[in-house]
């Protein structure tokens, strides 16, 4: 994909029309051109150009002079930039209003229910233990394998736990682990265990949240190569916390 394709993608993805995105970009090589001259230097057919520059003026994106022929003038940059911004903002707004009152109309029952969940890629499981870790009141075990796992935003989540009164235990097998985190967080060497090129990262959030994750190779190519499951709050939670308990305290206690 060419670059002027993947700009044509990222404002679509902002929210324009590919006529839009491709009209504005021609504008910003112009300067100000006439339908002529965007149609010149775009493969927008001319009969739409007229539609899309309308378009993007409604959108605050265009400016309009009323000669012959009429000209037209993209915005500044940073103005542009704002406009985008702020009119994806509204329409997440818009959407998350709707979805919290959606939320509102589920039973009350389904409180109840034992949620285990599944997260695939690396990047969002990242981003699931930092929300979890950010949730603990009491203590956090984080464990890994591979250092890669341990990335600076979960370092420093681990961190800022600690600092508000968090007992963090931070469980891996390189020693560069250790070197990442004051005294204040406890660092233990991982045990010596069979070859085990599947296992992922574990983390356990005071007594009721747990997440488990497998590195799956060749049979998870789309999602980083992570999965993982976690739940929170539940009686399988729970118990697998426990069984973890078990487990960390024979193998680390003395660590």
């Amino acid at each position: 994909m060419s670059e002027h394709d993947e700009a044509v993608a990222a404002l679509k993805r902002l929210g324009l029309s590919s006529y839009e995105a491709q009209v504005f970009i021609a504008l910003q090589r112009l300067d100000t051109g006439t339908v002529r001259e965007i149609d010149q230097t775009t493969e927008v057919p001319r009969s739409q150009i007229y539609g899309a520059a309308e378009d993007l003026a409604e959108r605050g994106l265009v400016d309009i002079q009323q000669s012959s022929p009429i000209q037209y003038r993209a915005v500044e940059l940073d103005e542009a930039r704002t406009r985008l911004r702020e009119r994806l903002d509204r329409e997440a707004e818009r959407a998350f209003d709707y979805l919290e009152a959606a939320q509102q109309e589920c039973p009350d029952e389904s409180e109840s229910q034992e949620d285990i969940w599944t997260v695939q890629g690396t990047e969002t499981i990242d981003d699931r233990v930092v929300q979890l870790v950010e949730e603990a009141d009491e203590r956090v075990v984080f464990g890994a394998r591979e250092d890669r796992v341990l990335d600076d935003a979960i370092a420093d989540v681990l961190t800022a736990a600690s600092e508000r009164g968090v007992a963090v235990t931070v469980v891996g097998e390189s020693a560069a682990v250790g070197e990442r985190f004051g005294e204040e967080i406890a660092v233990r060497a991982a045990p010596d265990a069979p070859d085990d090129d599947r296992s992922g990262r574990v983390l356990v959030v005071d007594s009721d949240t747990v997440l488990i994750s497998v590195l799956g190779g060749e049979e998870l190519p789309n999602v980083d190569h992570e999965a993982a499951i976690w739940s929170s709050q539940t009686g399988f939670a729970t118990v697998l916390v426990g069984l973890l308990d078990v487990w960390f305290d024979q193998y680390l206690e003395d660590g």
